[in-house]
C-alpha cells in the first residue's frame, strides 16, 4: 500500500508540476498506479466510471447554472444593485461597505460562482466605496471575503459537483447551505459595523445624496433590485416549493439570466458567442475533473486506501471536533496550491468516509467543506478571489491576502459554529424535505 500510495502522490505532483490540467493529472496518476498494483482491465474501468458520472441526471443543472452565471457577468447589474442597496446600507454603521457584503450575497444566489460574484459585485462597488474616500483595506477585504460567497449560497456549481461525487441529493444540499450562508454574511455585517463604531474613519462622513432621502426615495431606488429578486425566486424559489427539480430551476435560470441582458440591452451577437465558449470552457475543464477525481476514487478503494486509513484513525481515537479541525487544517494547507474543484475531488474519497464514520451528516459534511474551500479562495498563491480584485485594482496580491485576513478568521468561526450547533447546516433540510 505505501508504495503504491507513494507513486501515485510523486506523479500526481510531477504531472501538476509540468502544468498538466488538474484533471487529466489524477486521470494519469490514478491508471498509472492501478497499471503497476493492481489487475483491474484499465480500458473498461476508464470507460464505465466516465460515462457513469459525466451521464449523472443530477449533473444536468450545472451547465444550466454556468450559463446562468455567464450571462449575468455580462450585465448591468452591478450598477443596479449598487443602486437599490446603497440607500439602505447608507443607514448603518459602516455605511456602504455593508454593499459588498448584502450585494455579494445577493448575486450568490443567482450566480454559483464565487468568483463570478467577486466580479461583477467588485467592478461597481469598489470604484464607487474608493471614490467616496472609504478606506482602502477594508473596502478590498469585505469585498474578497464576501465574495466566497458565491460557493456556500444557493444555487452553487460545487455543491452539485460535491453531490454527485459523494452521491448526496443536490437539492438537500442546496437547502443546506442557505443558513450558513446568511449566517457568514451576518458575521461579516457585524465584523464591519464593530469595526465603524470602533474606528469611525475606515467609512467618510453621511453621503448628503443618501442622508436626505426619504423613504419612498429608498423604496423606489429599491425597484432596481425587482428583476434580481424575480430571477432568484424563480429559480430557488420553484426548487423549494417542490415545483421544479434543480434541472429545471436552472433551466428557468437560464431564461430569466437572458431575459435580464435582454431588458437592459447587453444581449448581443458578441455577448451570445462570449456565454457559449465561456460556458463550454468551464464545463469542459469540470468535467475532466470529475472523472479523473471518479477513477483516483475508485482506485484509491480497489487499493483499500480509505478503509486502511479508517482504521489508522480511528486507533488515535480522535474526538469529532479534533478530527474537523486537522480536516481544515489540511485544506488550509491545500487551498495554497490548489484550486476549490480540485480539492474537493481530491479528498473526497478519503475524507468522506471519515467524517461519516465519526457521526458526522454527509449534508453537514458537504457544507463543512465549501466553507472549507471559502477559505481557500482567500488565500494566497492560489486564491481565486484575490486575483481577481487585483485585477481590478492593481494591488498586490499579498496586500489583498492580509486585509482580507479578517474575514478569513470570520470563516473559521463559522466553522466552529457549525460544529457545536450542527442545527445551522441539518435543521432547514429536515423541516423543507424531510
Amino acid at each position: 500500500m505505501i508504495d503504491s500510495a507513494l507513486l501515485m502522490a510523486v506523479s500526481l505532483v510531477v504531472f501538476l508540476g509540468l502544468g498538466i490540467w488538474v484533471g487529466l493529472a489524477l486521470l494519469l496518476s490514478a491508471s498509472l498506479v492501478l497499471a503497476f498494483y493492481s489487475t483491474v482491465p484499465l480500458g473498461p474501468l476508464l470507460t464505465q466510471y466516465s460515462v457513469n458520472i459525466l451521464t449523472t441526471p443530477d449533473l444536468v443543472a450545472l451547465p444550466l447554472f454556468i450559463i446562468m452565471g455567464e450571462f449575468l457577468v455580462r450585465t448591468r447589474l452591478s450598477q443596479q444593485l449598487f443602486s437599490g442597496l446603497a440607500p439602505w446600507a447608507e443607514l448603518l454603521p459602516g455605511r456602504l461597505l455593508h454593499v459588498n457584503v448584502i450585494a455579494c450575497t445577493i448575486f450568490a444566489s443567482i450566480s454559483g460562482s464565487s468568483a463570478a460574484t467577486t466580479q461583477v459585485v467588485g467592478r461597481m462597488s469598489l470604484t464607487e466605496l474608493l471614490r467616496r474616500g472609504y478606506r482602502r483595506d477594508i473596502a478590498l477585504g469585505s469585498l474578497a471575503g464576501a465574495g466566497t460567497l458565491g460557493f456556500l449560497i444557493p444555487p452553487s456549481t460545487i455543491m452539485i459537483i460535491y453531490g454527485v461525487l459523494a452521491q448526496q441529493s443536490v437539492l438537500r444540499l442546496f437547502v443546506a447551505g442557505v443558513l450558513p450562508g446568511l449566517m457568514v454574511a451576518s458575521l461579516y455585517v457585524g465584523y464591519i459595523m464593530l469595526r465603524a463604531t470602533l474606528d469611525p474613519a475606515i467609512a467618510p462622513s453621511s453621503d448628503e445624496v443618501f442622508s436626505k432621502m426619504r423613504l419612498i426615495d429608498r423604496l423606489r431606488a429599491s425597484r432596481k433590485l425587482g428583476p434580481v429578486f424575480l430571477l432568484i425566486f424563480c429559480t430557488l424559489g420553484s426548487m423549494y416549493f417542490g415545483i421544479a427539480t434543480p434541472s429545471e430551476a436552472a433551466a428557468i435560470g437560464v431564461v430569466g439570466a437572458a431575459a435580464i441582458a435582454w431588458l437592459d440591452g447587453t444581449l448581443t451577437a458578441g455577448v451570445l458567442r462570449d456565454v457559449a465558449l465561456g460556458s463550454a470552457r468551464t464545463c469542459a475543464m469540470i468535467g475532466l475533473i470529475m472523472v479523473g477525481a471518479t477513477v483516483l476514487s475508485i482506485t484509491s478503494t480497489i487499493l483499500g486506501y480509505p478503509a486502511r486509513i479508517n482504521g489508522w484513525v480511528a486507533t488515535l481515537d480522535l474526538p469529532p471536533g479534533a478530527l474537523i479541525a486537522v480536516m481544515l487544517m489540511v485544506y488550509l494547507l491545500l487551498g495554497c496550491f490548489m484550486d476549490g474543484f480540485s480539492m474537493i475531488v481530491t479528498t473526497l474519497p478519503i475524507f468522506l468516509p471519515l467524517a461519516v464514520s465519526a457521526g458526522f451528516d454527509p449534508v453537514w459534511f458537504g457544507i463543512f467543506i465549501i466553507i472549507a474551500v471559502e477559505m481557500s479562495q482567500i488565500t494566497p498563491p492560489v486564491g481565486f478571489n484575490l486575483f481577481v480584485i487585483n485585477g481590478l485594482t492593481g494591488d498586490r496580491i499579498s496586500h489583498i491576502a492580509r486585509v482580507t485576513l479578517p474575514f478569513l478568521f470570520l470563516l473559521m468561526a463559522a466553522v466552529f459554529l457549525m460544529v457545536r450547533f450542527p442545527a445551522i447546516a441539518t435543521w432547514l433540510p429536515s423541516v423543507l424535505i424531510g
